[in-house]
């Protein structure tokens, strides 16, 4: 079975919904700027990827507010908007054909901060009772299964930046051993200071203050990356139920590599070039293909210089020096933990769909050693098929291989 994307909902700190946020990802407009969930100004990282104009209250039912981390409310709304446009409606299937897998790397790490407060502050008897599942790992996946009887097949992967892809590739087993759809990818991120305290301990992230000079990715100038919130759930289909209904498709999902490298420093990142080339060989085989027959590398692009050598080094390795454009549109969004890579999916089933790369924003002096035919404004051009790549922090490294509907 063949599993194929029909539905895609998009949150972005650039755009919320999907075409908003593809209207401004190729004007190159980014969603970056300095923090105001709270105060970062002790802190010596003061930007991040936030998302606005967004209102749960006018999206969601109340009873589900005082229930839910933010990061949990947008993974709801991005659901519901990934089933609205692969025009599908779960009470017409059997409970048992949807399942949901996404990807977190923190849970409701808000919501916990809060009733950590509270516990501290006023004691047991006011922390909230929904503390006992809103902190979870799998409480994205949970609500969403809730909230539309989805009862199949199901999970939550967490594996840091890599995540994403890893619940794509698992979603796509799960419909190559039948189950009809899977809901899947994720929506992530954690602007709270008990878990910016936690990020800053990593050394990668930028304490530039310019946000158009802050997350400079294959750059001379790089110096760490920036954070955000959002990311992307997909609807995927087995391709026969899709076509027998009618769905518009918007790509296939062909094929899928990971491996781990099991390590956390940054400053080992050029040891990280071989586990990352690793699986991005490994997606190409799995689909068919030659490294020839890829027109454009999303890429994960960590924004460390250590981390963007291994990378490009990678790349050249598997395709030659500058032989395939490379992109890394989350230059406008920052890092979206596990929902980087949903959201890179997605862009990359535009990009297919319209013939056009987005750029890597803000990227002026790409850096001559990294060999790399990096795409800094959009490129027209033919495009037929995609990879995408992933890291996460530990060493987790993942690549899936995408393709346009007709390719």
């Amino acid at each position: 079975m063949t599993a194929v994307v029909t539905g895609l909902g998009v949150l972005a700190p650039n755009g919320v919904g999907l075409e908003a946020y593809w209207a401004a990802t190729l004007r190159g407009e980014s969603g970056i700027d300095r923090l105001t969930r709270f105060d970062p100004e002790p802190y010596p990282s003061r930007l991040a990827g936030e998302i606005t104009g967004f209102d749960p209250a006018a999206l969601l039912p109340n009873r589900l507010l005082p229930q839910t981390d933010p990061v949990t409310r947008l993974s709801l709304v991005a659901a519901e908007w990934a089933l609205a446009d692969a025009g599908l409606d779960p009470a017409e299937l059997s409970e048992y054909d949807i399942g949901v897998v996404t990807a977190n790397t923190a849970g409701g790490f808000e919501f916990g901060q809060r009733e950590l407060q509270n516990l501290w502050s006023k004691g047991g008897a006011h922390v909230s009772a929904y503390q006992s599942f809103a902190w979870f790992y799998a409480v994205n996946t949970g609500q969403i299964s809730i909230r539309h009887g989805m009862r199949g097949p199901s999970g939550v992967v967490v594996a840091d930046g890599a995540g994403g892809l890893d619940a794509l590739a698992q979603a796509r087993r799960l419909i190559r051993k039948g189950t009809p759809v899977v809901v899947s990818g994720a929506v992530d991120g954690s602007l709270c200071p008990w878990s910016w305290t936690a990020q800053l301990t990593s050394g990668t992230l930028s304490t530039r203050e310019d946000p158009a000079d802050a997350y400079l990715p294959f750059d001379d100038r790089a110096c760490g990356h920036v954070l955000g919130e959002g990311g992307a759930i997909l609807v995927l289909e087995d391709a026969g139920a899709a076509a027998a209904r009618g769905a518009r498709i918007h790509g296939r999902l062909t094929g899928y590599g990971t491996s781990f490298d099991g390590h956390t420093a940054p400053e080992r990142g050029a040891d990280r070039g071989a586990g990352l080339g690793r699986a991005a060989r490994q997606a190409l085989d799995q689909a068919g293909w030659r490294p020839a027959d890829v027109d454009v590398v999303f890429a994960d692009a960590s924004g460390t210089p250590a981390a963007d050598r291994a990378e490009a080094a990678a790349l050249a390795d598997l395709f030659g020096p500058h032989g395939v454009p490379v992109t890394a549109p989350k230059t406008m969004t920052g890092r979206l933990a596990s929902g980087s890579g949903p959201l890179d999916v997605a862009t990359a089933l535009l990009a297919l769909r319209d013939q056009v790369i987005p750029p890597t924003a803000n990227v002026r002096r790409p850096a001559a050693g990294y060999a790399l035919d990096l795409v800094t404004a959009p490129r027209r051009q033919p495009l037929h098929r995609a990879l995408v790549l992933a890291r996460g922090h530990g060493g987790f490294n993942s690549a899936v291989a995408v393709e346009a509907p007709a390719a």
